[in-house]
């Protein structure tokens, strides 16, 4: 069995590949680190490292052990984590949002869920805007997004919605009688495009810049808010592919919504900023996952 330490040892100086530095992080002499190596060299029976006076390498031994032995220091950092955590409770202040009328029952359940779990910590719900959702993630004004997938550069959680496509088109326009259309068809029409500010992965699986067969998508223009995106569809100044529940929550005279009968479905859950993963995001998103069972439309 390796003690914590020499384990801890190992990594760093495979991290770090120079025995100075490696002491540095673990606030011990150099001497202190070679003698730990060394003493697990003799238990395996092969040298671990290749050193020199220039340059520190992993043997082929040395780096398999480095690999084995990461995810078993990760699960015991993440173990003792979780129990401080469960210790000290679940308290504070915890600010979610939703993105679109259709996920804020999906967030309100997650809510109440949490509240019922947790009392001590308080729970701050906004509705988000579409030009702002990264912004206020980045800069902690938002902790946890339910929003639609994928947003990249955010850690994703379980989906808790999923539903199929539509396109919105003008009322008047030739599309609009049809039962239903394929995404081939935006190789048509000029496409009105989301804000500069929104993520490039969502911007690529809604608006796509080529259609299934390679053909190029005419870009139409772009809109601030989702509602004047909708108006720009109104003015037939161009298409727009949306979830279907677009017809529920945003229903206009002036606007029709075909389905799109080979598009994937849109998902959409918890979204936060991976560096604020706390104890309170962690729960909220469990208490998201318990409180909406199953993805559905």
């Amino acid at each position: 069995m390796l003690e914590r330490y020499e384990a801890e040892t190992l990594l760093t100086l495979a991290e770090e590949l120079h025995f100075g530095r490696t002491a540095e992080r673990l606030r011990v002499t150099t001497g202190r680190v070679s003698h730990v190596v060394k003493k697990l060299e003799r238990r395996i029976g092969a040298p671990l490292f290749e050193r020199t006076s220039r340059v520190v390498r992993l043997t082929p031994i040395g780096a398999r052990l480095a690999d084995d032995l990461r995810p078993l220091m990760g699960g015991m950092e993440e173990a003792v984590r979780r129990a401080v955590e469960a210790g000290r409770g679940v308290t504070g202040e915890l600010r979610v949002a939703f993105l679109g009328e259709w996920t804020a029952p999906v967030l309100l359940r997650a809510v109440s869920l949490f509240t019922e779990r947790h009392p001590d910590c308080a729970v701050h719900v906004h509705e988000a805007q579409l030009a702002s959702t990264r912004s206020s993630l980045l800069d902690g004004s938002i902790d946890v997004l339910i929003a639609s997938y994928p947003f990249d550069g955010m850690a994703n959680g379980p989906a808790l919605l999923s539903e199929g496509r539509a396109l919105a088109v003008a009322a008047g326009h030739p599309l609009a009688g049809e039962e239903s259309v394929s995404l081939e068809v935006l190789a048509d029409h000029p496409v009105v495009q989301y804000p500069a500010v929104t993520s490039a992965e969502f911007k690529r699986d809604r608006t796509p810049e080529r259609t299934p067969s390679g053909r190029p998508v005419p870009k139409g223009p772009v809109g601030n808010t989702f509602s004047e995106m909708l108006s720009l569809v109104a003015m037939g100044r161009g298409v727009l592919p949306v979830g279907e529940h677009t017809r529920r929550y945003y229903p206009r005279p002036d606007v029709a919504y075909v389905p799109i009968h080979d598009g994937p479905p849109i998902r959409r859950g918890p979204v936060w900023r991976e560096t604020n993963t706390t104890a309170r995001v962690r729960e909220f998103v469990r208490a998201a996952v318990d409180a909406n069972p199953s993805p559905a439309g």
